[in-house]
């Protein structure tokens, strides 16, 4: 098991790498821009004041779904209107590296995407200035790790990729060459 390399991951070192340089004229093929983390949020909010176990279940829920363990995300400030009080969890987070990362990445590409009810692909205006994208999950139940008769509560996602370039061209062409199937306009 010490040499097991996912698929997305060898990708990359074979083909991605060299097409990258060959697109952006890289003087180097170290310049080619990586992935270097994918981070999964669930903002639970004010659902967490009203039952706490919408925590756990969210908690049992990411981690499922990435194989890792989620953490807690606690509230920084005080907020009246939400009823909310700095320390208290308002959220459940999980940063995937290396061959995690490249193990979700495949199977959010080729599993659960595609069980998105009328899916024409992922917004390709949710890039931000850092080369990085944003995109967002409506329901958790496109997982097939989710049992869809224990889910609580319905409750959508945010996934970052992150990667180690500044220019947005750069970032859709990596995610576009690991499968990540941006609409067409």
């Amino acid at each position: 098991m010490k040499n097991y390399k996912p698929k997305l991951y060898q990708l990359y070192k074979e083909k991605i790498v060299y097409n990258l340089s060959k697109i952006f004229h890289f003087s180097s093929i170290m310049q080619a821009p990586k992935l270097i983390k994918i981070v999964i949020h669930q903002g639970i909010g004010a659902y967490s004041i009203l039952d706490k176990k919408i925590l756990d279940y969210s908690i049992n829920e990411i981690t499922s779904i990435t194989g890792q363990k989620a953490v807690f995300c606690y509230s920084k400030h005080d907020e009246s209107n939400f009823k909310l009080r700095k320390g208290v969890p308002i959220g459940v987070k999980v940063t995937l590296r290396k061959n995690k990362m490249y193990e979700f990445l495949e199977r959010l590409i080729l599993i659960s995407l595609p069980r998105v009810r009328d899916f024409s692909g992922i917004k390709s205006s949710s890039f931000d200035d850092f080369g990085n994208y944003n995109m967002g999950i409506k329901e958790q139940v496109i997982f097939p790790e989710i049992d869809i008769d224990k889910i609580r509560k319905n409750m959508g996602m945010n996934i970052t990729f992150v990667t180690s370039t500044k220019n947005k061209s750069e970032s859709k062409k990596l995610l576009e060459f690991f499968g990540l199937p941006f609409e067409k306009k």
